[in-house]
């Protein structure tokens, strides 16, 4: 994580020069940190290399154009949840929502207000930066949220953990698009948070370790095992919900490739088992590198 006094860093992905050079002076004058690229490649480039806080992306460039550039940094887990503005000229509807549907957070159309797009800018960054220890899809806590919780537990002999890891999304998000795995993400949640609030009697906690790990604090022994079952009967019954109707009952999806199918595994993890050392990657390691797994 960036220190406080850390500048909050921008890419800038514009061709045209005097529009380029008006935004580098202008957020440099702010005490942003400007990178700026000019073409695609070098902006994806970029990108990986010094993992921006925010893209500032132009949708016309001389090589690839700014949807593809938004698509790739999503596919690639450093940028996947790298906040997008989309600067262009365009101005329909369906323009904007194909930016939209790719991930952008804003869309603002040339010639634009420079102090218009400094309050977007800023407003955004603010966001993001107050949702750090939340996941940018589902809103479930991660990092430093799980391990004060983890601490807590540890002392609790009337405690456990379960962990349910989600498995066949990359083939899913390539045969559906990044908006329908994210819908899938959040349907998921949603289901570990409302069905333990209706099983357990007491306060219960959701996290995500990972994109595709979640966690849970469950009562221990059979009552923790009775918990996992039903969370494992609700999800199971909740993947056919997933997927365009035709293509579930076909077995198949775009024309003839077999469905790509969505699986979920779960492990019960006693409170005496937890790693005292280590941190995350520990128990990482303890919940889904375990073979009692249901």
């Amino acid at each position: 994580m960036a220190r406080e006094d850390t500048p909050r860093h921008i890419l800038v992905v514009e061709d045209d020069p005097n529009t380029a050079e008006m935004l580098k002076a202008y957020f440099s004058s702010q005490g942003y940190q400007i990178s700026h690229a000019a073409w695609g490649e070098d902006a994806l480039k970029l990108a990986t290399e010094k993992s921006p806080d925010l893209v500032v992306l132009d949708i016309h460039l001389p090589d690839i154009d700014g949807y593809e550039v938004c698509m790739r940094l999503r596919s690639q887990r450093r940028t996947e949840h790298t906040p997008v503005i989309f600067l262009t000229e365009r101005r329909e509807r369906m323009d904007r929502l194909a930016g939209l549907e790719l991930g952008a957070v804003d869309y603002i159309t040339k010639p634009f207000d420079v102090q218009e797009l400094k309050y977007r800018v800023s407003n955004i960054l603010r966001r993001t930066k107050s949702e750090t220890f939340l996941h940018p899809v589902t809103g479930l806590p991660t990092s430093v949220l799980i391990e004060e919780q983890i601490t807590k537990v540890a002392q609790n002999p009337k405690r456990s953990l379960i962990g349910i890891s989600l498995h066949g999304m990359r083939g899913f998000s390539n045969a559906y698009g990044f908006v329908t795995h994210d819908d899938v993400l959040r349907a998921v949640a949603l289901i570990l948070r409302n069905t333990s609030a209706e099983l357990m009697n007491f306060e219960p906690f959701v996290g995500q370790l990972d994109t595709y790990q979640f966690i849970l604090i469950a009562p221990a022994g059979e009552e923790g095992s009775s918990v996992m079952e039903r969370l494992q009967r609700r999800l199971n019954e909740a993947v056919s919900f997933f997927y365009p109707h035709q293509d579930w009952e076909s077995g198949t999806c775009n024309g003839g490739d077999p469905l790509p199918k969505i699986r979920f595994k779960f492990t019960q993890l006693p409170v005496q088992d937890i790693p005292k050392e280590g941190g995350l990657g520990e128990l990482r390691q303890a919940l889904f590198a375990k073979k009692k797994q249901a």
